[in-house]
């Protein structure tokens, strides 16, 4: 061959080589549910079929990159839907659908429910409806390995970026594309740029909704680095410092230095995806501007030196600051000056000394015997629990915050403010409260059964709970929750119900207490927190994985309560002892099979009244529920309990566990010893469920 003409063609040759066709797809990640399986050649699997054919056939020249279809009726239902990334071509979106319907039976070959993310598309089938449906589990999280410099200012101008790039994305209609990108300039050097995009079957409510959630996670997978991206069924984001997405609609760029969190199940070691060509390399100057980003990351070395020594002294300086305004804060409580968390929201604030009195540390302090040993009823995440009698013969139980507590002035302050409202004879009265120096007590009035824990999970105290005792319990803890959330003029969301929260009178009636986690709300308020806090095994779902609460969460908690106390047993002990099963999915097996009555504590045989039994697993496990549309509200549980004649829904069979996820999570477990290596096999990642 000609030389010149060689040295011509030989740079063609080498861009063929490294770069691949626009149109392979990038694998990012796949999530099989082994809890559902179908048998292959069956009718499910025909329905399948014809539901990825027809996605496939359907993924050409779709207007919204969006399409949904179903197969089948009944318990052959299969739904499918794909959606492609906002930023793409036609032709791109075409070919990462075509590969994904492939893809996605080598991976989750008999499963009945399935999802495959690449960077150009997302594929979903399942034996439940996915239309119209918001769904934000199970999410992976994706972060850039590198790490900002100033990580304040960062964080600031990526929240307030995000916040509009999803208030924009969700501001489109009801099928239109619900997708939008923004950039911020963060230096002289760099621009934060996001993305946001739900699927476009969603409400703008919905869609503000699931985009508020996966962003509430950033903080969690992805804080101080340059780049972060959070995959769930019904709505993506993501950040970089650079432009990953694509304004002229071709195929993104697939950047390295990415590791991989996935809250879920992972998939099988077998499955896990093989590595892949070489990515594209970023064009148009985002190499130059790659290089200029080190040269100055190395020039900064100095400069970030010196803004580490002064977050120390500026921390320093806070932690004093922070200790002198709860010294004042107290100081204006004992005044009744009126210092209280409830005030941002708009509340009137709550007067310790108005609303019940305040009571002398010295009178606390004898009637507890200098808060001796002998007096204590117990230690909670507050502190310790004291029994004390006052000089009258009046007997109370002294709360007294540890100073090591996890819990600090807001919880303290937020228990004061609600109880001083809320009055209900299926709650815990609060006598007063003492605040003296650095000690911080709540008075309450003293519960001689102490709590519902103590009788329940112990063989021998458990007898002294009959079935009519437990059915009383059941039914006053419901109305005391429904008091809660409709009832009182505050309305509530406890966010910590629990056995030992329900304590026990002299006549073994229930008391709701501990209400340092609760918080006000408005309506059907979904509210979202980036701090989860609670007891795993009565977190509802949405919660533990999402920070998202509602009175739905509460009727949650309330429906493993029922199932433990009828059962007897601790739901975030119980997969311990049979085989990794929950009590929630113990329970609905027994009840699908018409078994329910095998649930029961063996210590109920002789008081039993078998219609109450049945019924009280039935509402159990619609309180239980996955999805929190499929649960009823307080009012509706309270109106079932007592009414004989009612015909209730049916309940699906519930398949989160977290206590299951927190025991795949130990480090002995399997899944989080688990690799999956990027595609680019630059980077490895653990995997492992959050």
């Amino acid at each position: 061959m000609d030389p010149v003409k060689f040295f011509i063609i030989l740079p063609f040759l080498i861009c063929l080589t490294i770069i691949p066709s626009q149109s392979q797809p990038n694998y990012l990640y796949n999530i099989c549910s082994n809890t559902t399986i179908f048998t292959r050649n069956s009718t499910y699997q025909n329905n399948l079929d014809q539901v990825l054919s027809s996605i496939s056939t359907n993924a050409i020249d779709r207007p919204n990159g969006f399409y949904d279809t179903s197969e089948g009726d009944d318990d052959n239902r299969v739904s499918g839907l794909f959606l492609c990334f906002g930023d793409l071509s036609p032709v791109v979106c075409q070919d990462c659908v075509t590969t994904a319907t492939k893809d996605i039976v080598k991976r989750c070959p008999v499963e009945k429910t399935a999802i495959v993310w690449y960077d150009e598309c997302v594929l979903r089938f399942s034996d439940r409806a996915l239309y119209s449906i918001m769904n934000t589990f199970p999410a992976v999280y994706l972060s850039n390995t590198q790490n900002v410099t100033d990580q304040t200012r960062f964080n600031t101008i990526l929240a307030t970026t995000m916040r509009d790039t999803a208030t924009q994305a969700a501001s489109a209609p009801r099928g239109a594309i619900k997708f939008a990108v923004k950039s911020a300039n963060f230096t002289a050097f760099q621009t934060i740029y996001t993305l946001a995009q739900c699927t476009p079957d969603l409400s703008g409510e919905n869609c503000s909704l699931c985009l508020q959630a996966v962003i509430s996670q950033l903080p969690s997978c992805c804080i101080g680095k340059q780049g972060g991206r959070v995959l769930c069924p019904s709505c993506n984001i993501r950040y970089e410092i650079y432009p990953f997405y694509n304004e002229t609609g071709f195929t993104r760029e697939v950047f390295p230095n990415t590791t991989t969190v996935v809250v879920g199940n992972p998939p099988s070691p077998e499955l896990n995806p093989l590595p892949s060509p070489t990515p594209i390399r970023p064009q148009g100057g985002n190499g130059n501007k790659g290089l200029l980003s080190k040269i100055m990351a190395s020039v900064s070395g100095a400069i970030v030196a010196i803004l580490l020594v002064s977050f120390s002294c500026y921390a320093v300086w806070r932690r004093k600051h922070q200790k002198k305004e709860e010294v004042v804060q107290l100081l204006d409580l004992r005044r009744g000056d009126g210092y209280s968390s409830d005030n941002i929201m708009g509340e009137m604030p709550v007067n310790c000394s108005q609303d019940f009195p305040m009571i002398s540390f010295d009178i606390i302090k004898e009637a507890t015997n200098n808060f001796s040993r002998e007096t204590k009823l117990g230690e909670g995440g507050f502190g310790p629990v004291y029994k004390g009698t006052l000089q009258d013969g009046k007997e109370i139980a002294v709360k007294r915050l540890s100073r090591s507590s996890g819990q600090g002035l807001q919880e303290f302050m937020n228990e004061i403010t609600l109880i001083a409202r809320l009055q209900h004879r299926n709650l815990v009265r609060l006598l007063g409260c003492c605040l003296e120096e650095t000690e911080k007590l709540l008075i309450y009035k003293y519960m001689p059964n102490r709590s519902l824990d103590v009788f329940l999970f112990d063989s021998n105290m458990s007898t002294h709970l009959d079935w009519q005792r437990r059915f009383i319990i059941i039914n006053g803890v419901a109305k005391g929750i429904l008091y809660l959330h409709e009832d009182s003029r505050l309305r509530v969301i406890h966010r910590d119900l629990k056995a030992s929260n329900v304590l026990l009178d002299y006549e073994m009636n229930p008391k709701i207490s501990d209400f340092g986690m609760a918080r006000i709300f408005g309506g059907n308020d979904i509210k979202s927190t980036n701090t989860i806090v609670g007891t795993y095994g009565y977190m509802s779902p949405e919660y533990a994985m999402e920070g998202l609460f509602s009175v739905k969460s509460d009727v949650f908690s309330f429906g493993v309560l029922v199932l433990e106390i009828i059962s007897g047993r601790r739901n975030n002990r119980f997969y311990l002892s049979e085989e990794g099963e929950s009590l929630l999915t113990y329970a609905w097996k027994l009840w699908h099979k018409g078994q329910a009555m095998e649930l029961i504590d063996p210590s109920l045989a002789e008081s039993i009244v078998a219609i109450e039994v049945v019924k009280c697993v039935h509402i159990g496990l619609l309180c239980v529920q996955d999805e929190p549309a499929e649960r009823p509200t307080m009012s509706s549980v309270v109106f079932m309990l007592a009414s004989e004649t009612i015909t209730l829904p049916q309940p699906k069979q519930p398949l989160f566990s977290i206590a299951q996820l927190v025991a795949r999570s130990a480090p002995s477990s399997s899944a989080s010893a688990s690799k999956v290596s990027s595609v680019n096999q630059v980077t490895s990642s653990s995997v492992s469920p959050r």
